[in-house]
């Protein structure tokens, strides 16, 4: 499909591998990238239940956030408008999605991980809604698809602290689905794939669509608005404090400017 991805299938079930680097850093155009997978499955009628799966140690460490001008193309200019709409495309498809996450899902790959209706996660998992030791707001839509996973209170604790919530608490909080070991999570979330694509096609695309009933609409309306607060906050001292703080790994020294 790309430099990003490769696609196989295996009877009905479609197994999508992003991967970039150590991190799986997530784009504007990579995002695209797996959107555009995601509709090409979706056009196949053979294929009735997608994984999505990340190379390497690391699930997604969400966008890059490093250099003088985080969030921006090669113009300068932002890319963030079109990163969400992006993700609003992987909210918009129709067949099921099962996410295998093996590593840190951090920020955006949060949000990504939050595109599936199922995680499978290893042990070795971490999810993390971060930005708020970066100075930032939370984006990728998290603010909505978060607490429709986990509820509001778990949500808040996650948003608000930005803490890492490990595998066990994921599976208590309903973020994950399945716990397996590391080198079970791909075939795990293949078989949980499996399992949903035994069933009726239609059927089970009708019953996700009314249980998704206006998700990506409303994923639209909540990145709007986690956008204009993103653009906001990053022309504060608070946030070039935490893009600081975190690549000097250390703790932010915020100021409330």
């Amino acid at each position: 499909m790309s430099e990003h991805l490769s696609v196989s299938i295996d009877g009905h079930v479609a197994t999508v591998i992003y991967t970039r680097g150590a991190a799986n850093f997530v784009s504007a155009d990579t995002v695209g990238e797996i959107a555009d997978a995601f509709e090409a499955l979706d056009a196949d009628d053979s294929v009735r239940a997608l994984v999505f799966a990340t190379g390497g140690k690391v699930f997604c460490g969400g966008a890059d956030l490093t250099g003088d001008k985080p969030l921006a193309d090669e113009n300068g200019e932002s890319e963030t408008p079109r990163l969400y709409r992006n993700a609003v495309r992987l909210f918009s498809t129709r067949k099921p999605v099962v996410m295998a996450v093996q590593g840190s899902a951090v920020g955006a790959g949060l949000g990504l991980a939050l595109v599936g209706d199922f995680r499978v996660a290893a042990p070795e998992a971490r999810f993390s809604a971060s930005f708020v030791t970066l100075g930032f707001h939370a984006g990728f839509g998290i603010t909505h698809t978060l607490p429709r996973v986990v509820g509001e209170q778990h949500a808040s604790l996650m948003l608000l602290t930005g803490r890492r919530v490990k595998a066990e608490d994921a599976l208590r909080y309903g973020l994950a689905d399945e716990v397996v070991p590391l080198d079970d999570v791909r075939a795990a979330a293949q078989r949980l794939a499996a399992e949903i694509a035994a069933n009726a096609p239609l059927a089970v695309e009708a019953t996700r669509a009314t249980m998704r009933a206006e998700l990506a609409e409303a994923v639209r309306r909540r990145t709007d608005h986690e956008r204009a607060e993103q653009d906001r906050l990053m022309q504060t001292a608070d946030f070039r404090e935490g893009i600081k703080a975190v690549g000097e790994r250390r703790a932010g020294n915020f100021v409330r400017g």
